[in-house]
């Protein structure tokens, strides 16, 4: 027997909620469940969500690095600690009374927070599944201002243990990577130039939020790049199959210091120029005829192995 389905919240108990939490009332913006709102401002918050892909809003002019779309609570979580600006939030009607407290001035929209006068995009299930394509099961979403690029000597500063990843361009690669990086203890990572990008949606999601956790910061000269860390005191160490390459457990038990971890994309793997700007070349000992691991698995070895303490 299927259990009727609670009617969802009616714009009244929303803005009594609202209320109850602390959240101003000109922060809520309906959507109505047959047209396009035809409010010019709720139409171009709304469109950031229905109609742009991941490089138009990081070309947007609406912010000056640009915006990106945090996807579930938790996400929205990670990236308001760490410090990002929310432009507006999208969630259905039922969604919105989940999460007024954390809304609320007991929250996201404590005084001075940064969330507390972005506008609150509030639909039907049926609405808000029309505008983004997919139902949303996660809470909320999120329009974020992208943060503005971090010099890598600041990323750095203070690292004991940095990833480095050269032309890694698939967003799940990447997003593990960075989840790998947080959960193992990695101090920073940085991107070659042609890296995918670490703020796309779908790098954020499968990485958990942790893109915000970790400091990070592109390259702009590569492989010359190398050198700073060298001379900021990092020992550079490739992961790649040469002839002269060391395990990773016995690198791991010799090294000292701060140690740049080298990981090169899937299928060609680091190129020449790369490994022969790293100190040493290490490898990872496999077996059945497998010559190597997907780059996000290796690097999670890798961290692993360089874990200190």
């Amino acid at each position: 027997m299927n259990t009727p389905r609670k009617p969802e919240p009616t714009d009244a108990q929303i803005r009594e909620l609202a209320a109850r939490h602390g959240i101003a009332e000109g922060r809520l913006l309906f959507l109505d469940d047959d047209r396009v709102p035809v409010e010019s401002s709720t139409s171009a918050l709304l469109s950031e969500y229905e109609k742009l892909t991941d490089v138009r809003l990081r070309a947007s002019s609406e912010s000056s690095w640009g915006l990106y779309i945090a996807e579930s609570t938790k996400i929205i979580e990670r990236a308001l600690a760490a410090g990002h600006r929310p432009r507006s939030f999208l969630m259905t009607r039922e969604w919105f009374s989940r999460l007024a407290e954390s809304l609320g001035e007991a929250g996201w929209g404590a005084p001075g927070a940064s969330g507390a006068e972005a506008p609150l995009l509030i639909g039907s299930e049926a609405r808000v599944e029309a505008v983004t394509g997919y139902h949303l099961h996660r809470g909320a979403l999120a329009s974020m201002h992208r943060p503005a690029p971090v010099p890598v000597a600041e990323a750095v500063s203070g690292a004991r243990r940095v990833v480095v990843v050269e032309d890694v361009v698939d967003h799940t690669n990447l997003g593990a990577i960075f989840r790998s990086a947080a959960g193992l203890g990695v101090d920073a990572v940085l991107l070659s130039p042609r890296c995918a990008d670490p703020l796309y949606r779908r790098s954020i999601r499968v990485s958990m939020g942790t893109v915000f956790q970790v400091p990070w910061a592109r390259m702009d000269e590569w492989p010359a790049g190398l050198e700073r860390l060298r001379e900021a005191g990092f020992t550079v160490a490739a992961l790649a199959l040469e002839d002269d390459s060391v395990s990773l457990r016995e690198f791991a038990a010799q090294v000292e210091g701060p140690v740049a971890l080298v990981m090169g994309t899937e299928g060609d793997g680091l190129r020449r120029s790369t490994i022969r700007a790293a100190d040493v070349t290490v490898l990872i000992p496999m077996g059945h005829g497998v010559d190597s691991l997907n780059v996000a698995a290796a690097t999670a070895v890798a961290c692993y192995a360089l874990q200190e303490g």
